[in-house]
């Protein structure tokens, strides 16, 4: 079991360090060509793998290109297009309201507020992040992904559990130099070592400033739950 740093501050600083060094080039692993592309890409990316989503989506952009082809496919079509993904019927309802307003009231033109992004089906704080970020270069928050959950809860970072607060907590002790790369260490760390069933403590890089880590923590923060 590690020792977490203090203050919050502090703990962040050593990790935000220690993961740069270990990851790079870490960036967003969706891929798209425009900010209507990104929009649909995160929309199907809720509790769905990227790489799913990617493999989806090469064939979905060849088949629809303006937000006016999306809303005016007929559900069945868009959802059989995407019927890999978890929650298909639903994501296809989403995508298809989230366009027609796109092309009735935007112009066509995926919106660049949180206000105007999160007023769109199927979008929420995360979605409208990552789409500000990367599609719009605005940068006003911190995506709250599993991985962030997981990890910032684990590390003791934050204590809050749900990811409207999570985020709220991380803005004041992140770096706002740091918010959107944030994000990304944390899902590369959560992917490749901090795992949610059987995280490799044994070869993490925190493992001696994570409070959670195996084999000495009898309990994984995270969840509240022993190991």
């Amino acid at each position: 079991m590690g020792t977490p740093l203090e203050p919050r501050e502090a703990q962040v600083e050593e990790v935000l360090e220690r993961l740069y060094e270990e990851y790079p080039d870490s960036t967003i692993s969706l891929k798209y060509s425009n900010r209507l592309e990104l929009l649909i890409a995160v929309i199907l990316s809720a509790q769905c793998t990227d790489e799913r989503v990617n493999t989806v989506c090469s064939d979905l952009f060849e088949t629809y290109e303006t937000p006016e082809e999306y809303a005016n496919a007929p559900q069945e079509e868009l959802a059989e297009a995407i019927n890999s993904i978890t929650y298909y019927n639903n994501k296809a309802k989403y995508i298809r309201s989230a366009c027609a307003d796109i092309a009735e009231e935007h112009d066509g033109e995926v919106p660049d507020t949180m206000s105007e992004l999160t007023d769109l089906a199927g979008v929420g704080r995360k979605t409208a992040n990552v789409v500000l970020q990367h599609g719009h270069d605005v940068v006003e928050g911190i995506v709250v992904d599993t991985h962030v959950q997981r990890l910032t809860r684990r590390l003791e970072i934050t204590e809050e559990e749900r990811p409207e607060a999570i985020e709220e907590d991380l803005l004041g002790i992140v770096p706002e130099k740091d918010w959107q790369q944030f994000t990304h260490l944390m899902i590369d760390h959560g992917r490749a070592t901090c795992t949610a069933i059987n995280p490799d403590c044994a070869d993490c890089v925190l493992a001696d400033v994570c409070p959670s880590a195996k084999p000495d923590a009898d309990v994984d923060l995270a969840s509240g739950e022993e190991w």
